[in-house]
């Protein structure tokens, strides 16, 4: 209290010395006056106008598109900026065995901007149509080829309308000399399929690829595992996503997503059907023997069925402990002829038979236990056993499961090198969608990563700078959320709120316990002490009594010793005083409640004697 005493007195002495010395330099310089009238009028004004200003949110930082460009080499790149469908060509197929009215390939596609676009002049290719057959294509710069270098195949989406049921997944056309692009349909040979796809809560990533058996020629697709990553998000939430395949010398593979990695595997091994078919296969001429016992059971041929089992006695049986309630009503009937009934007045006995007034529960029966004839209830029969079975034993003739014999496979092969595909000279999409409005951009093959992540950087790295700057802050977007969601406003204040109540709780809560000293200045009674206080005290005050006591006893010990000389009558005397006061100081001994009292607080103790 006095250093906070101390710091006030301070601050007075410094704050009243920089007045004081304000006041000698305006009397000592009467030229230099300033007028501080004047200077608070200019300063309300200032505020004034301040006030009258609008107030208006800083820009974002804007964006400016700048059409990507390969930075390497590459089989295909298209990044649509030039507005026309220069190299592309659209399909006039028709898919075999469908309707005549929707085998078509009629669906609409534009080379337009996102509808919400954030960079002005970033153009893409959009399927427009719904619920209709789409497929164009274009071929690629050159022919590439599976051998010494990988492949990388990226391109981006973006469902600007969500996406119900349909694909946007891009096919690598198979080199063929009687490849015809304007003829581009479902069955069009491919190498590669890769992208998403979804129907239903579905959500894919293929990447599929066609294997020729170095066997038999023929061509078999081969599934890549599943993502272990949850997809879903990247089909709705209406952003432009950057979608890569990467496939490697050594049969590895990647599949990324935002350049995040989702899945990866190797063409050996994370395929289905394998690549390389198995070394022996069951033999399909081979048939299992009539004798053939399958059975690892069999009933014991020795069993027999006990003298007292009873096959024909019932699961359940009539309780003969049970007695009728009292009150039932034997001769009332469950339910009774309504007696308001009335039959209707179209009624045709001729066609429509007797009119029966419609049958309601008898009201007496509501007061009663029940009505009708009363029957015991059933309980479990004691003596029930079923149909008596034998017990199984383990069959000595068991042969285990049959299998045919395993032969040698006649078309086994193993290639071990699977990454060496049919080459690919053409870039489709051949796609069926129930939404409308899919976005396709930068597509690029390549077989450099560096070229493929500056090309993703400064298309879909660009789309990506532009939402992120166009997107509203941390609060912003709270706001927003609130107002589509109006309960996130209790979720907020509980959030902010409770805490600072909790703190001003904690606080403010604890009560301040009176010390002792305050007990002893104001005499007011004091709490109970603990048991261990009160038996110090006691024993305390009981050796300060004895102390006393012998105190006391000294100095008439001495008293007897110097006075043999008082006679008989003053010994008598002064016994009897003794006796007296001994009496009086056992009258005045307190209770055990007083004492108790007495001790918790000091100024009650007995006074001692002197």
């Amino acid at each position: 209290m006095k250093l906070n005493w101390l710091l006030w007195a301070a601050l007075l002495l410094v704050g009243t010395s920089g007045i004081q010395a304000h006041d000698d330099e305006f009397d000592h310089g009467d030229d230099d006056a300033i007028d501080i009238e004047d200077d608070l009028d200019d300063g309300v004004e200032d505020i004034e106008e301040l006030k009258h200003e609008p107030s208006t949110p800083p820009p974002p930082p804007k964006v400016t598109y700048k059409a990507p460009v390969p930075t390497g080499e590459v089989y295909f790149a298209e990044n649509f900026d030039k507005g026309n469908f220069a190299g592309w060509v659209l399909s006039k197929a028709k898919k075999e065995d469908t309707d005549d009215e929707i085998a078509k390939y009629d669906g609409k596609w534009e080379i337009q901007e996102m509808k919400e676009t954030k960079l002005p002049g970033d153009k893409g290719l959009v399927l427009l149509s719904r619920a209709k057959h789409h497929a164009i294509a274009a071929k690629l710069t050159k022919t590439f080829i599976f051998d010494t270098k990988p492949l990388i195949l990226q391109y981006e989406v973006n469902f600007q309308n969500g996406i119900e049921c349909g694909g946007a997944y891009v096919k690598l056309l198979s080199k063929a000399s009687e490849l015809n692009l304007d003829q581009f349909h479902d069955k069009t040979p491919y190498t590669i399929m890769f992208g998403p796809d979804k129907c239903g809560e579905d959500y894919k990533l293929h990447f599929i690829f066609r294997h020729k058996s170095p066997k038999t020629g023929n061509y078999e697709e081969k599934h890549a595992k599943r993502p272990d990553a949850d997809l879903k998000n990247y089909f709705t939430d209406k952003k432009t996503h950057l979608y890569t395949l990467i496939l490697n010398l050594d049969n590895s593979f990647e599949i990324l997503i935002d350049q995040n990695v989702v899945n990866s595997g190797n063409l050996l091994s994370d395929v289905t059907p394998p690549v390389n078919p198995p070394q022996e296969i069951e033999d399909p001429n081979d048939q299992k023997p009539e004798d053939w016992d399958e059975r690892a059971k069999i009933p014991d041929p020795d069993a027999v069925k006990p003298d007292d089992w009873d096959e024909d006695a019932p699961a359940k049986i009539a309780d003969e402990d049970a007695v009728k309630p009292e009150g039932w009503l034997d001769d009332e009937p469950e339910y009774v002829a309504d007696p308001d009934a009335e039959k209707p007045e179209d009624w045709d006995e001729d066609m429509d038979g007797e009119w029966e007034a419609p049958q309601i529960a008898n009201p007496k029966c509501e007061s009663a236990p029940g009505c009708g004839v009363w029957q015991r209830p059933t309980i479990d029969n004691p003596s029930y056993k079923g149909k008596w079975k034998p017990s199984m034993i383990d069959n000595p003739n068991y042969q285990g499961i049959w299998k045919p014999r395993k032969i040698p496979n006649p078309d086994f092969f193993e290639d071990l090198e699977p990454f060496k595909m049919t080459p690919v000279n053409a870039l489709g999409l051949e796609l069926w969608s129930m939404t409308s409005d899919i976005f396709f951009d930068n597509f690029i093959i390549c077989t450099d990563r560096a070229v493929a992540e500056d090309w993703g950087n400064d298309g879909w790295g660009l789309k990506k700078a532009a939402d992120g700057a166009a997107e509203p802050g941390v609060v912003g977007q709270m706001m927003a959320a609130a107002e589509e969601r109006p309960w996130l406003w209790v979720v907020y204040i509980l959030t902010v709120a409770l805490p600072v109540f909790l703190v001003i709780l904690f606080c403010c809560s604890g009560k301040k316990q009176p010390s002792a000293a305050e007990y002893k200045k104001t005499d007011a009674p004091q709490p109970d002490v603990n048991e261990e206080e009160k038996v110090e005290e006691r024993d305390k005050g009981e050796a300060e009594e004895e102390e006393e006591e012998k105190a006391e006893e000294k100095p008439e010990v001495k008293q007897k010793t110097d006075g043999d000389a008082e006679t008989a009558s003053q010994e008598e005397e002064e016994e009897e005083e003794d006796e007296e006061e001994e009496e009086e100081e056992e009258a005045r001994k307190p209770t055990v409640e007083e004492e108790e009292t007495a001790n918790r607080s000091p100024r009650n103790r007995k006074p001692r004697r002197d």
